[in-house]
């Protein structure tokens, strides 16, 4: 465990250090988001390159703390193109076709790096075809939620560090080595894009931190307690796939383009209701806790015990759900 200690706060200190570099850079470079007075509120333009930051101290701890094995490889390589994809993508330069063909290419080289879904009772060719709708779904979710300051970035941490314990549990180095490497630079870039951020991820960041989970959640160990323990990565990704399912649903309802931006995200909608943008993050935070905690159960538990948890979550989120479209988000 001493190992991964030191693994944490090697990328933690990284990405403390080189956020603020990384945001004077965006500043003097024009690198920012401006502020729209719609959908974007903030009162003065805020930096990008966040996920440039996370992307190096996660890359540089691994340098120093494990060996490059041909799954690590294709994960990083799979990881850079989508930074590349991002990087060019925050300067508003990609329609969403090359968008979506460069997650294309990203997902392709994680497949044939070995990287997918192996589940002894699905066939071989349908896995690899899961596995592409389940990387690019994940991908784009973080996406999708990186609405709010600290929101996008502080989900990904608890999710991180619940697949780090799974992967302990499990005796899984490499997934527990790149968990807790990826949970130590979203924590130290944190520090800075906590409410009130001052820097942003950007379609970088999220994108890249969707990727990195969307690939390890694959090929975790969940099922040698209990055949049913297979969805406990849909689980512990509960908040983002829930927000993208929930912002797809609204904009069917009102006949929108679902790649169109609107304000019907969930955190959204709960900030227009009553809570200020620190208790919306406050209150994710605590949900993607509570989801863990549930994966673990469902791993640990018996099929019938899964089940009911899943079925008391999935009426838990339709509530939630409910009442969320009820929100009035006209001006």
């Amino acid at each position: 465990m001493l190992i991964y200690f030191f693994t944490f706060l090697l990328a933690f200190s990284l990405s403390w250090y080189v956020t603020p570099i990384f945001q004077k850079a965006a500043l003097t470079h024009g690198i920012v988001d401006q502020p729209d007075g719609k959908l974007k509120r903030q009162r003065e333009p805020v930096a990008y390159l966040g996920g440039m930051s996370i992307y190096l101290s996660f890359l540089l701890t691994l340098a120093f703390t494990f060996r490059f094995s041909q799954e690590v490889l294709g994960i990083l390589l799979a990881g850079t193109i989508i930074v590349i994809l991002g990087l060019i993508d925050d300067f508003k330069a990609l329609s969403p076709g090359i968008k979506f063909l460069g997650q294309f290419i990203a997902v392709f080289v994680l497949i044939k790096a070995g990287i997918h879904i192996k589940l002894i009772f699905i066939p071989y060719p349908v896995c690899i075809v899961l596995s592409f709708l389940w990387l690019i779904a994940v991908t784009n979710a973080f996406n999708i939620i990186d609405v709010m300051d600290g929101l996008s970035a502080g989900v990904a941490f608890f999710c991180s560090l619940v697949f780090f314990i799974v992967a302990s549990l499990n005796g899984h180095v490499m997934i527990a080595t790149l968990t807790i490497a990826l949970a130590g630079s979203l924590a130290g870039f944190l520090r800075y894009n906590f409410a009130p951020a001052t820097i942003y991820l950007g379609d970088t960041g999220s994108l890249f931190i969707g990727l990195i989970l969307g690939a390890l959640s694959m090929i975790g160990s969940y099922t040698e307690k209990n055949s049913f323990g297979f969805i406990a990565p849909v689980i512990i990704l509960g908040i983002p796939i829930f927000d993208t399912l929930f912002v797809m649903y609204v904009r069917w309802l009102r006949g929108i383009p679902v790649i169109v931006g609107s304000p019907d995200h969930f955190a959204l909608r709960l900030r227009k209701w009553r809570f200020s943008t620190r208790q919306t993050v406050m209150v994710s935070y605590f949900a993607s806790t509570v989801l863990g905690i549930a994966s673990l159960l469902i791993i640990e538990a018996t099929p019938a015990q899964s089940v009911l948890i899943v079925l008391f979550l999935i009426c838990c989120a339709l509530i939630v759900g409910y009442y969320l479209k009820k929100i009035d988000m006209t001006l």
